[in-house]
């Protein structure tokens, strides 16, 4: 993850050696080395792909191509803010690193869930999770587009839920692989947790807007901004709202930089009309450079 641009670019080898020292120690051979199981663990993944994040959004601004506004998915408003200069990388390296730590520990192993609820429109979902929910935690987590919601909460509270949505119309349900129940209330002690940290940070106003996850507004200064990202913790991330939002500022064009290309596609149902493209390595280059040529 992340090698390809490490090995072309200079700027990318120096993002990952700002963040070996950072973390003091080397991230950088985790993500393109492995193994995937240590990989996988919340507090090396969210660090990991704000690595790669900011070292493909640095290859842009290397060759003068710049944002007017920013956004990103759950962890992705962390790369957000440091791409408009909001916090410092190396503070959000291990801000993210401890926020995996925090996440993880608000539920154990094992008794908290998430699954993605395909075909039913928003209200149906969390008219599901409501009927379901029997005295436990499950509710709306990822708003990410029509017809595609994720709910996360105790494991078998969202299986009733997954249930009643099918009952109700969903064309499918699908669990997702992940290793605590994040943006719901069981994240309450992490968000707790995380609260005080965010708010000691030396912060920016940010250079451009960042619309935020919580209530797709567009966070214009450092205390609106870090109080998006504490919220965020235990709340759903409103993903389609964010896109419909930098659609009604006029933006036309979308860049997703880091591993994967899931926003992307997101933005394609959300937003049809507007150019998009993605860069993860080297190659998603010439796309890139054919959006911001529009």
């Amino acid at each position: 993850m992340g090698r390809a641009l490490a090995d072309e670019f200079l700027v990318c080898r120096k993002t990952f050696e700002e963040a070996d020292a950072a973390l003091g120690e080397p991230l950088s051979r985790l993500c393109f080395e492995g193994p995937e199981d240590r990989l996988m663990l919340t507090e090396n993944t969210q660090p990991a792909i704000l690595t790669v994040s900011i070292a493909a959004y640095r290859v842009l601004g290397s060759l003068g191509l710049a944002p007017s506004f920013a956004a990103g998915h759950s962890l992705g408003e962390y790369s957000a803010h440091v791409a408009a200069g909001t916090i410092a990388f190396g503070d959000a390296l291990q801000l993210v690193r401890r926020r995996g730590r925090y996440m993880q520990d608000a539920v154990p192993v094992g008794e908290g869930a998430m699954a993605a609820i395909l075909g039913l429109d928003a209200v149906e979902v969390e008219r599901a999770c409501e009927e379901a929910a029997d005295g436990q935690i499950v509710g709306l987590a990822n708003l990410n587009g029509p017809g595609q919601v994720v709910i996360a909460g105790s494991r078998e509270a969202v299986r009733r839920a997954g249930d009643r949505a099918k009952a109700l119309g969903a064309r499918r349900i699908i669990p997702l692989q992940v290793s605590a129940p994040f943006h719901c209330a069981l994240m309450k002690p992490a968000e707790d947790r995380l609260a005080p940290e965010l708010r000691a940070l030396q912060v920016q106003n940010p250079r451009v807007p960042v619309i935020a996850n919580v209530d797709a507004e567009p966070k214009r200064d450092a205390r609106a901004a870090i109080d998006a990202l504490v919220r965020q913790v235990s709340l759903p991330v409103r993903w389609e709202a964010v896109v419909r939002r930098l659609a009604s500022e006029g933006v036309s064009a979308y860049v997703e930089v880091g591993p994967g290309t899931v926003l992307t596609g997101l933005v394609r149902k959300i937003h049809r009309e507007a150019a998009t493209a993605s860069i993860e390595d080297p190659a998603g280059l010439d796309a890139v450079r054919a959006v911001f040529e529009r």
